[in-house]
């Protein structure tokens, strides 16, 4: 009776809250899937700050490419959910100059391979006004990436192109590889007043998890040591935290105590935790999606060689996607980038276990 009674905008809210408190455990956390937690977060922040808005392809009737802002039009309507045409280049543009505006816009990129239609605008516009018109200008805009390799969506709609973007100069790029932050990193982003990247990943956007009932705004300065151990550093972002704290479990099963590092921000990387966890357990091991060559990897090694070699028992490893266009094939996919399996070989490997 009360849904039936209930104003028709308000209807949808009422629905998701009441799903999601039905998921609440003893321990006062939810269990929801990746998907609902990016949903989550846009409703807040739309909420929260009337300057917010969502644009982007297929954001609104469709209710996204993915399913993440399904309800939102008929919630808070075409001013603050618009659907745009085909046009990356468009599209981002027009998001910085809602930002310049006063706006807080959230531009959505239905696949990362799309935001290279927008390279010009991200790059030669979001990232350098502020240093161009000498600190007067901020570009508070948020652009939201999905990202990644594992649902056969082949060359065209996969691939990680986060060590992109990470090499560019006025940018903060965030990869939530969590279902924690892909439900509070929005929320900081739109305080920055500056540009701000986020990658979500398709590979994780039907997996469930629990988060803190009352989880909101994370930090998006600092990586963040997801499973402390003492025998070797795992060091990775987006799709593989999952798949480096899976392998961490069957190694300890081993007696191997890994210690498993999200990065979290790849732009401008945490580089002290970085260094105090690989000076706790003196071995480090990188692991991403992202081509082997020239990613956030080499970087990462690059800095661990140049700032605490010494350190070192071993030298840094690193595992990384193999460099082919994304095969289609599942079977071809899965091994054109690191599994759990590999990163336990590896790890074996480095300790020289049998």
């Amino acid at each position: 009776m009360i849904l039936t009674n209930w104003p028709g905008n308000n209807k949808t809210a009422l629905c998701i809250t009441l799903a999601v408190f039905k998921k609440m455990t003893d321990n006062n956390t939810i269990k929801l899937t990746y998907r609902e937690a990016i949903k989550q977060a846009i409703r807040e922040a739309l909420q929260k700050d009337d300057r917010v808005f969502l644009m982007g392809e297929d954001v609104g009737r469709y209710g996204g490419a993915f399913a993440a802002t399904k309800g939102l039009l008929q919630e808070f309507g075409p001013e603050r959910i618009m659907d745009t045409p085909l046009s990356e280049s468009g599209f981002v543009g027009a998001g910085i100059g809602a930002a310049l505006g006063g706006m807080r816009p959230i531009v959505e990129v239905m696949t990362v391979n799309f935001s290279l239609l927008a390279m010009d605008q991200v790059v030669n516009n979001a990232a350098t006004l502020l240093h161009m018109s000498g600190g007067q200008l901020n570009v508070p805009l948020v652009i939201r990436m999905s990202c990644g390799i594992g649902r056969q969506l082949a060359a065209q709609h996969s691939h990680s192109w986060e060590p992109l973007y990470a090499h560019i100069a006025g940018l903060k790029v965030l990869s939530a590889g969590t279902h924690e932050d892909a439900r509070g990193m929005l929320l900081t982003a739109l305080q920055d007043p500056d540009p701000v990247i986020i990658f979500e990943y398709n590979f994780l956007l039907n997996k469930e998890a629990e988060i803190p009932a009352n989880a909101g705004a994370v930090n998006i300065t600092k990586a963040k040591i997801r499973r402390e151990g003492k025998d070797i550093s795992i060091i990775t972002y987006g799709a593989g935290v999952y798949k480096a704290l899976d392998a961490a479990k069957e190694l300890s099963i081993l007696g191997i105590d890994a210690e498993v590092i999200d990065l979290r921000v790849l732009r401008p990387l945490d580089a002290a935790t970085i260094f105090n966890s690989v000076k706790k357990t003196h071995r480090a091991l990188l692991v991403e999606e992202a081509w082997s060559s020239v990613n956030v990897s080499s970087e990462i090694s690059a800095r661990i060689t140049e700032n605490i070699f010494y350190d070192l028992d071993a030298p840094v490893q690193r595992l990384g996607g193999v460099e082919v266009p994304v095969p289609y094939p599942k079977h071809l996919e899965d091994a054109s980038v690191p599994q759990q399996t590999d990163i336990i070989n590896k790890v074996k490997k480095m300790l020289q276990h049998a």
